[in-house]
C-alpha cells in the first residue's frame, strides 16, 4: 500500500505488552520519518512518548513493526514500554550518526541493515531483520550484537562509519524547490511511502504557477542529485516530461495500472520487476 508520509503523522505505536486503544498500550505518536538519501528506505519513525516519558522523543524502526491497523492509525510493535523506555537517547534537533545506529540496533539485537544488497542489507523486507529474543535492557543494554565478528571491531566499524549515515528528515525536505535538466518545475510537496517494504517509492511533486494546480509524481530512481546546500532536488527529466506526465491525485489512491503508466510515460523500468527479481515471495517469508 502506498500512502502519504504526512498520512502517518499521528499514528499511536502500540507497544507488544499494551492493549490497543487504551493509554497503558500506547507508547507515543508519530511524528515524522527519517529516510535514507541513497536508497530511500524509511529508517525510523520519530515518535514523541508524550506526557508518558515528559515529551522525550524516541526512534523506531520499521523492523519491530509487526503489524498497521490503517483504520485505527496504529502502528503495532514487537517491543515492550521497558524497552521504549530505557532505550538510546536522540537528539532529533541534530543529525543522527552511525555510531548512534550501531548503538541502537545492538540494543534492540538486530543485524545492521548497511553493507549488504538488499534495501534492507542482508534482507528486502524489513521484518526479516527482527528476532525473537527480547533486547538486553541496563548493564548490557549498548553492546552491540552481531553473528560474526567481536563487539570491539564491531564499535570500531560503527566509529569508522560515523559519517556515512545517510539519514534525512521528510519535514526537513519537505519545501525544497524541484529543478529539472531545463529548470526549475516545482517543489517537494510530500512523499508517498510503501508500507510492505517500508520506502518512500515517490515525491509527490507540485508545479507552482507553471502549471496551476496540477501535482505529478517523481520516483527517487529519476532523482540525480539532492543539493542539500541549495535545498534542490534535481532530477534527470525535462520540464516537457513532467509537463506531460499523468496527473496525480491525492484524493484517489495510487494504483498499479496509474504506476505503469507512469512508468511507461518516461520510460523507465518498473521498481516491482527488479524487486521481484531479488525480493522473496511473500508467502516465503516476506511480509
Amino acid at each position: 500500500m502506498l500512502t502519504k508520509s504526512t498520512h502517518l503523522k499521528g499514528f499511536a505505536i502500540i507497544a507488544k505488552d499494551g492493549l490497543p486503544g487504551t493509554l497503558d498500550g500506547e507508547l507515543g505518536r508519530v511524528d515524522h520519518l527519517y529516510f535514507d538519501d541513497e536508497t530511500w528506505a524509511v529508517r525510523y519513525f520519530v515518535v514523541d512518548t508524550g506526557g508518558w516519558l515528559a515529551g522525550r522523543r524516541v526512534l523506531i524502526s520499521p523492523i519491530s513493526v509487526s503489524h498497521t491497523d490503517w483504520q485505527a492509525k496504529e502502528l503495532h510493535v514487537a517491543l515492550t514500554r521497558e524497552q521504549i523506555e530505557h532505550s538510546p537517547d536522540i537528539d532529533t534537533h541534530r543529525p543522527v550518526s552511525r555510531q548512534y545506529e550501531a548503538e541502537f540496533m545492538g540494543y534492540y539485537g538486530y543485524p545492521f541493515y548497511w553493507g549488504g544488497p538488499n534495501l534492507w542489507g542482508p534482507a528486502f523486507y524489513p521484518a526479516q531483520l527482527s528476532v525473537p529474543a527480547i533486547a538486553p535492557i541496563g548493564a548490557n543494554a549498548a553492546r552491540i550484537r552481531i553473528d560474526s565478528g567481536s563487539e570491539a571491531s564491531v564499535q570500531e566499524q560503527s566509529v569508522q562509519e560515523q559519517m556515512d549515515s545517510h539519514l534525512r528528515g521528510t519535514e526537513a525536505v519537505t519545501g525544497y524547490s524541484i529543478e529539472a535538466t531545463d529548470g526549475a518545475i516545482g517543489h517537494v510537496e510530500g512523499f508517498l511511502v510503501d508500507d510492505a517494504v517500508w520506502a518512500i517509492r515517490y515525491i509527490e511533486v507540485a508545479t507552482r504557477n507553471w502549471l496551476p494546480g496540477k501535482k505529478v509524481l517523481v520516483a527517487p530512481a529519476w532523482i540525480e542529485r539532492i543539493s542539500w546546500g541549495a535545498s534542490e532536488v534535481i532530477v534527470a527529466l525535462t520540464k516537457e516530461a513532467i509537463r506531460m506526465a499523468p496527473e496525480y491525485h491525492e484524493s484517489s489512491p495510487v494504483s498499479r495500472d496509474y504506476e505503469d503508466l507512469l512508468y511507461r510515460h518516461y520510460g523507465r523500468p518498473a521498481y516491482w520487476a527488479r524487486q521481484a527479481e531479488s525480493a522473496p515471495s511473500l508467502s516465503a517469508g516476506g511480509i
